[in-house]
């Protein structure tokens, strides 16, 4: 992996785990995502013009990935509402990882380096660790919260795989990246009026400044994720922007008031032993 491409998926899951921040704190998460979506979406529009619009080939993909985040945004909500960010986010995103290994290994005929395949591991059990002793007692487990995490990480697998073969056959891959914020959006927009009809005006109102940066994030960080993706293999960019488990970490600390553990500590260094391996795979 180039450093370019390595620096920019640093800075893509800084993002990433800002907007996550932003939604947990939010008292109406559904509706907060929901703006979020939006938000990525008005973000988007003004590149439309600039880039051209995507072969029908790539159509599919745009679609696939759509049905599949309206999923992934209602099991992200129902873990976050269920349990810790510090559990639930690392489990979420460090299982995605494996996931998408396999996954690009069975569809893609990708088969990740020894160090890559390293790096992988030591991000997925770094997460892994971070979830199980992330502040909470192991006998104070949240199964709830961790079957939702678990089913989001799925998702998140499948929208990556989608997502990767889609802006692949893309040029540039930030046209696939743009139609594909535009039509999520726009769903996520309709889906929100009918779950929760005139009630979620207020919300718009009240908190649009805060969906709109959060949007601004999203489409930025996942932006350079899909570039990455024609640049690096689909498992390593997935991988290596799960480092996003550790911004959150220092977010949840500072911003949360959530306990830096000894747990998490050690969590937090296999995340960062495993972004290096990537680094040199």
């Amino acid at each position: 992996m180039t450093l370019t491409v390595f620096l920019a998926l640093l800075a893509a899951a800084l993002m990433h785990a800002s907007w996550n921040a932003l939604i947990k704190v939010r008292s109406d998460r559904f509706a907060s995502i929901s703006i979020t979506a939006l938000g990525t979406a008005i973000a988007a529009v003004p590149v439309l013009p600039f880039v051209p619009v995507p072969s029908l080939a790539a159509w599919p993909w745009i679609a696939a990935s759509v049905t599949i985040h309206i999923g992934y945004r209602l099991f992200l909500v129902r873990a976050y509402d269920a349990g810790d960010m510090a559990q639930t986010y690392p489990l979420a995103r460090g299982t995605a990882p494996l996931l998408t290994a396999a996954g690009a290994f069975f569809f893609n005929n990708e088969v990740p380096t020894g160090i890559a395949m390293l790096g992988i591991v030591l991000l997925s059990c770094g997460t892994v660790l971070m979830s199980l002793r992330g502040g909470l007692h192991l006998e104070r487990f949240n199964h709830r919260a961790v079957k939702y995490a678990l089913l989001t990480a799925v998702l998140i697998s499948a929208y990556t795989l989608s997502d990767g073969n889609g802006a692949r056959i893309t040029t540039p891959a930030i046209s696939y990246a743009a139609w594909l914020f535009v039509c999520d959006g726009m769903t996520a927009t309709i889906i929100g009026f009918a779950s929760r009809g005139r009630a979620i005006v207020p919300v718009i109102a009240r908190e649009w400044k805060t969906g709109l940066l959060a949007g601004i994030l999203t489409a930025a960080s996942y932006g350079i994720a899909l570039w990455a993706m024609t640049k690096a293999p689909i498992a390593s960019v997935a991988a290596l922007r799960e480092t996003s488990i550790f911004f959150g970490l220092v977010i949840s600390v500072i911003f949360l008031g959530e306990a830096a553990t000894r747990w998490r500590v050690i969590a937090a260094i296999s995340i960062l032993a495993g972004a290096m391996a990537l680094r040199l795979s």
